[in-house]
């Protein structure tokens, strides 16, 4: 089964960015740090200036935050570059002549519903400057 890492990854960018200002801040400089490719850096760098997190020209290499890290939560890095996509999928398969197979997929929903909400609850109460407290924490 394929799982989604561009929350990680965006974050994971944003902090780059934000650390190593004066430094390097190339597409292919934050790939290398991501172990992916350039192209994919450009699209999720585009998705994050489309939810104003980011600020950058083309053709410059100095990509800036476009908040201060403390008005950045994940849940907006969790939107920009995930929209409104859940974290959580039902199978959409279930036989429809089943009792069980129809009722247990609503039942499902209703408490994926209250994991999402929980979950983006806590995505909001957590800032880019924590992530990067901690970080910063981790290598000192």
């Amino acid at each position: 089964m394929a799982y989604s890492t561009k929350l990680s990854d965006a974050l994971h960018v944003l902090v780059f960015i934000h650390e190593q200002q004066g430094a390097d801040l190339t597409s292919d400089a934050i790939a290398k740090s991501l172990a992916g490719n350039a192209s994919s850096v450009r699209q999720m760098m585009g998705r994050l200036r489309r939810a104003g997190l980011l600020t950058s020209v083309t053709g410059h290499a100095r990509p800036e935050l476009a908040r201060k890290p403390e008005r950045i939560t994940m849940l907006d890095v969790y939107r920009a570059v995930e929209g409104d996509k859940p974290l959580l999928h039902l199978d959409a398969h279930t036989n429809p002549a089943c009792g069980v197979g129809v009722n247990v997929q609503l039942v499902i929903g209703e408490r994926f519903a209250d994991v999402q909400h929980a979950a983006e609850r806590a995505m909001a109460s957590i800032s880019l400057a924590d992530i990067i407290a901690q970080y910063r924490g981790r290598i000192g």
